[in-house]
C-alpha cells in the first residue's frame, strides 16, 4: 500500500545511505506483522500512528544524539538548511564573480584572474555556508529553548503535529525520479557560469598567448557590443532558469508539467541563442582571421563552421535535456 511505502520513505530519507536498505526491509516487516490479514487503509493508519512520526523513528536508528536542536524542531531545521544553503552559496558566488570581472583592468594575466576567482569562490562559499549554518542553528536553538511544551511530537514542515493522514499529502518519489539538491545547485552554478561568460566575453573568451610564465588575453572572440544588444532577453532567460531551479527544489521530483516547462525553456533558450549566433557581426574580425589562418581555411569557412557548430551544440543539448526530463517524469 502506498501509505506504507511513503512512511518508509519518510523514515529512511533521514538516515545515512548505508543504513537505508536494511532499515527499510526491517521496518516493512514490522509494519506487516502489526497489520491484520485483510487490512484496510484505516488499519494501516492505526499501525503507523502507533509507530509515530518518521522523524522520531529515524532518530532512534541514528547513533548521534540531537542535543542542541531536539526532535521537535530538528526535521524542519534540517529541511530549511538544505534549501537555503545552496541558494545563498550560488548567489554569493555570482556576485563575487561579477565583482572580480568588473574590476579586471587587463594588467594581470587572465590565468591568474581565473585562479583568483576560483580561490575566492571557494572561500566565499565556505564563509556563506558558515554564516547560514550559524544563523539558522542559533534561531532554532532559541526557539527550542523558548518552547515550554516539551512533550509534543516533532513538528512537520507545516509546523503541526504529525499523524498518518500527513502521508496522504506526500507523493511517493522513486529514486530515479527524485531531484537532488546537488542537481539544483548544479543548475544554478551552470547559469552563473554561462551568464558570466556572456556578459564578460570580451575579457574571458578569445585567444591567449603566453611565454611560459605569463598568459595574456590578446584577441577577443566575440564583439561585446553585439552581445549587449540582446541583454534584455538574456536577463529574462537567466531569471527563468533561476526560477525553474527553485521550482525543482520545491517539487523534489520530475513531473509531466515540469518536463513541459523544461522543454519550453529549452526551446526559448535555443531560439534566442541561435538568433545571437547567426548575427554576422558576432565574432570579431581579428579572431576570425587568426583562427582561419591557424586552421588554413578561409574566413567564410571558419565563420560557417563556428556558427554551425554552436547551433548544433545548442540543439543537441536542448533535445537531450528535454528528453531526459520527460523520461524521468514517466517513472512510476
Amino acid at each position: 500500500m502506498k501509505l506504507i511505502d511513503i512512511y518508509i520513505q519518510e523514515v529512511i530519507r533521514r538516515l545515512p545511505e548505508k543504513m537505508r536498505t536494511d532499515i527499510a526491509l526491517e521496518l516493512r516487516s514490522t509494519i506487516e506483522d502489526m497489520l491484520p490479514s485483510n487490512y484496510m487503509e484505516e488499519d494501516v493508519k492505526h499501525v503507523l500512528n502507533q509507530l509515530g512520526s518518521p522523524a522520531v523513528l529515524a532518530s532512534g536508528y541514528k547513533d548521534q544524539p540531537m542535543h542542541l536542536i531536539g526532535p521537535r524542531y530538528f526535521d524542519v531545521y534540517l529541511s530549511l538548511l538544505k534549501m537555503i544553503l545552496p541558494i545563498a552559496a550560488v548567489i554569493s558566488f555570482i556576485i563575487m564573480i561579477a565583482q572580480n570581472v568588473i574590476g579586471y583592468s587587463g594588467d594581470e594575466a587572465i590565468l591568474n584572474v581565473v585562479f583568483t576567482i576560483i580561490g575566492k569562490g571557494i572561500g566565499v562559499i565556505i564563509e556563506v555556508g558558515i554564516q547560514v549554518f550559524f544563523l539558522l542553528t542559533a534561531t532554532f536553538a532559541i526557539i527550542e529553548r523558548l518552547d515550554k511544551d516539551k512533550e509534543q511530537q516533532p513538528l512537520t514542515a507545516s509546523l503541526g503535529k504529525w499523524t498518518a493522514d500527513d502521508l496522504e499529502n506526500i507523493a511517493y518519489i522513486p529514486k530515479k525520479k527524485a531531484i537532488s539538491k546537488f542537481e539544483v545547485f548544479g543548475s544554478l552554478m551552470w547559469t552563473a557560469i554561462w551568464a558570466t561568460l556572456y556578459f564578460y566575453a570580451n575579457k574571458l573568451l578569445g585567444v591567449y598567448k603566453g611565454d611560459g610564465e605569463r598568459l595574456d588575453f590578446v584577441i577577443p572572440a566575440l564583439n561585446h557590443d553585439v552581445l549587449l544588444q540582446y541583454w534584455p532577453i538574456v536577463v529574462i532567460i537567466i531569471g527563468l532558469e533561476i526560477t525553474f531551479a527553485i521550482y525543482k527544489l520545491l517539487k523534489e521530483q520530475w513531473t509531466e508539467r515540469m518536463a513541459i516547462c523544461n522543454t519550453v525553456l529549452q526551446i526559448i533558450t535555443t531560439i534566442v541563442f541561435i538568433i545571437i549566433l547567426t548575427n554576422p557581426n558576432l565574432m570579431s574580425e581579428a579572431f576570425i582571421e587568426y583562427m582561419a589562418t591557424a586552421f588554413t581555411i578561409t574566413k567564410e569557412q571558419f565563420n560557417m563552421w563556428g556558427v554551425g557548430g554552436g547551433i548544433s551544440i545548442f540543439i543537441i543539448g536542448a533535445v537531450v535535456n528535454a528528453y531526459d526530463g520527460f523520461k524521468k517524469s514517466k517513472i512510476r
